[in-house]
């Protein structure tokens, strides 16, 4: 039968890259944001219209924050199943966790 601690390894494994991901959109969205509300500016358009976008932005960048929590908590996650177990180190979905906790660091690089 299969050792349950490998299930709860894939978790956190999606999880971690999930979140992830998210960071990166999150990102991306502001980025994008940004830029749609200078092309408004640029064109002269309404005011409101405006201020409704400067709303959005505010809305995309508070999102990063929470992303990152979240992410930080799955980083410490996946951390303490691999160390939980490693006397599996010789297995796929260990190896792949491992990678993983490289692969999606825990600092937010985009937001320095």
């Amino acid at each position: 039968m299969s050792d349950p601690r490998l299930r709860q390894l894939k978790i956190k494994t999606g999880v971690l890259k999930r979140l992830g991901k998210d960071r990166a959109m999150n990102h991306k969205e502001v980025a994008n944001q940004v830029a749609r509300i200078a092309k408004m500016e640029g064109e002269g358009k309404d005011e409101y219209d405006i201020k409704k976008q400067n709303e959005v932005l505010a809305e995309c960048e508070m999102m990063i924050p929470d992303t990152q929590g979240r992410l930080a908590t799955a980083f410490e996650d996946l951390s303490a199943v691999l160390k939980e177990c490693s006397d599996l180190a010789e297995l796929e979905d260990y190896t792949a966790a491992a990678a993983m906790l490289k692969t999606v660091p825990i600092e937010d690089a985009e937001a320095k």
